[in-house]
């Protein structure tokens, strides 16, 4: 995406300045970044360097100390309660753990959201074709029935994010979507990302350290070093740098 295709395109989401301690830990120095309508943006940062804070700052789910972060043109702290909860039905959230309920079985995992979210989906009796058109997104319609324990680490993968896109999410946040996989599965699982933005037109915002999945998905990349945005592009164009720091994700 060039200057003069992100100059007409729609802000989703806005990070300026932002800044995040742990005591003396310094995480966030500073960070930017926009997140542009339909784009998918991928972030890569060394382990500790703030990444996953920093989606959990956009959702509210970690207060900062500095900066903004605009959600769909508003500040996050100006959100009530009640006005995040509907923020998150609109922002889709794959952890890196799958992060599926073990009691629950895959169609009472997919059924939870839906419950919890009734005003914008109606009654319960619209549930079960939600959650067969989530699990038809991601081709494992078979296992509706299934538990946890009964799925390979990719269908736990493809079932988390399943779960995700079943509120119909405008923004899709990825936290290291292919971590834990077998190249197949994770190329099967990056191909299905790419996919759903082409389909569902989502925004997305992918925390990888997988070179693989940032060349093949990404639209723009962001290297997060030392706290801040410290380099922006497309993967060939980071890719063709000669700083050595920028250069030291490629190798």
């Amino acid at each position: 995406m060039n200057d003069s295709e992100t100059a007409v395109k729609k802000i989703m989401i806005e990070i300026k300045g932002l800044c995040k301690s742990y005591g003396k830990n310094h995480v966030l120095k500073g960070f930017d970044m926009k997140l542009y309508e339909g784009e998918n943006l991928v972030v890569m940062g060394k382990s500790g360097s703030g990444k996953s804070v920093m989606i959990k700052c956009l959702v509210g789910l970690e207060d900062y100390e500095e900066g903004t972060v605009k959600v769909f043109g508003k500040d996050i702290r100006q959100f009530q309660n009640r006005e995040l909860d509907e923020l998150r039905t609109n922002i889709g959230f794959l952890f890196q753990g799958s992060a599926l309920y073990d009691s629950m079985s895959v169609k009472e995992n997919l059924e939870f959201p839906l419950r919890h979210h009734r005003e914008k989906f109606g009654k319960t009796e619209n549930t079960m074709a939600l959650v067969m058109k989530a699990l038809e997104n991601v081709g494992l319609e078979q296992t509706l029935e299934l538990m946890p324990e009964e799925l390979s680490g990719g269908m736990k993968r493809r079932i988390a994010l399943a779960r995700a896109l079943i509120l119909q999410p405008t923004v899709m946040l990825y936290d290291e979507p292919t971590t834990g996989l077998d190249p197949i599965t994770a190329k099967e699982i990056v191909a299905l990302i790419k996919s759903i933005q082409e389909k569902h037109k989502t925004s997305s915002v992918i925390i990888t350290h997988d070179l693989d999945c940032a060349r093949i998905i990404s639209n723009r990349m962001i290297l997060l070093i030392n706290g801040i945005n410290y380099a922006e592009g497309t993967f060939e164009q980071l890719s063709a740098s000669e700083d050595p720091e920028i250069q030291a994700f490629f190798k």
